[in-house]
């Protein structure tokens, strides 16, 4: 395209409201519009690519394989159209404009809110949108443009390199149990191996924590067993309180969590690196950066995990 003007950014917008409702007259009242205008724009788009970008067989309405090619890039350019009107609004200075910020639930259950309190007591006009999931869908979320900043845990192999993360800390992970029940061992700290007969309580699919867990028990000879799994943060201190089986969890979370005892795993122990990130290609906004400051100060701050 040559340019970008308001007539092209519509019909993405327009495009982008039928790949996701994947419906013609739904995504007309997505959009707020008559469903003849926006089918026409759909089709002018087409038009100008040269090339159907849905297939309409029997009212069932999918992307084809240029559709599939474009929602990535229509994604992108109305993320990063956004972004640049909000940082253009924000040239009079951090009073009014947006920012949408990331965290896993872990981070959201522990440090996250009082940095949301923080940044917000400073800079109450910046209007908060927040996403709370796994790092890997936080990474997906920053590439698609729809988050400015995400916490996110730095995978063993290393951070997606079209990210740019700020390392905010270093948390150890700890043996959590029922503090209804007997200490699991008479020791300071307790060995993985002393887990192969413990049943365990794990994560969902594709959580950090799940990974990390199972790679450790079978770096140490043996499959976990498992009594219950699927669930997020808070389901998993739940379970575990209700006396259902252990946990290896972040040890911020075991803070004011009395129905719950946390047990120092033994050396080399397992931890975890918690990072600030943002798309390389994207510089911050003001208000991120802001962001950035008031996160790394109340770090800062904290007693060391």
């Amino acid at each position: 395209m040559e340019r970008v003007d308001r007539l092209t950014l519509q019909q993405l917008r327009y495009f982008l409201a039928v790949a996701d409702t994947k419906h013609f007259t739904r995504a007309a009242e997505q959009a707020g519009v008559a469903q003849p205008s926006l089918s026409k724009q759909v089709q002018s788009l087409e038009s100008e690519l040269g090339t159907p970008l849905f297939s309409r067989v029997r009212g069932n309405v999918t992307l084809t394989p240029a559709g599939e090619a474009l929602l990535p890039i229509a994604r992108r350019i109305l993320a990063d159209v956004d972004t640049a009107r909000h940082e253009v609004a924000e040239l009079v200075g951090l009073r009014r404009g947006r920012l949408r910020v990331g965290a896993t639930p872990s981070l959201c259950a522990s440090v996250f809110a009082d940095v949301l309190a923080r940044f917000h007591a400073a800079y109450p006009g910046i209007r908060l949108l927040v996403e709370e999931g796994g790092s890997r869908d936080l990474s997906r979320s920053l590439l698609r443009g729809d988050l400015d900043l995400a916490l996110i845990i730095v995978p063993p192999e290393g951070p997606d390199p079209a990210l740019t993360t700020r390392v905010v800390l270093r948390e150890d992970l700890m043996v959590a149990s029922a503090a209804s029940l007997p200490p699991l061992v008479n020791r300071p700290t307790i060995r993985l191996i002393d887990l192969r007969d413990r049943p365990m309580v794990m994560f969902r699919q594709g959580y950090d924590l799940r990974e990390t867990t199972l790679q450790a028990c079978r770096g140490v000879g043996y499959e976990p067993r498992l009594a219950v799994e699927g669930g997020e943060m808070d389901a998993v201190l739940r379970f575990v309180e209700a006396e259902l089986g252990v946990a290896i969890v972040p040890s911020m979370v075991l803070a004011n969590r009395p129905g719950l005892r946390g047990i120092p795993i033994a050396p080399p122990g397992l931890s975890r690196t918690v990072a600030l990130a943002h798309r390389t290609d994207v510089p911050p906004t003001n208000a991120a950066r802001a962001f950035s400051e008031v996160l790394m100060e109340h770090v800062a701050t904290l007693q060391p995990a």
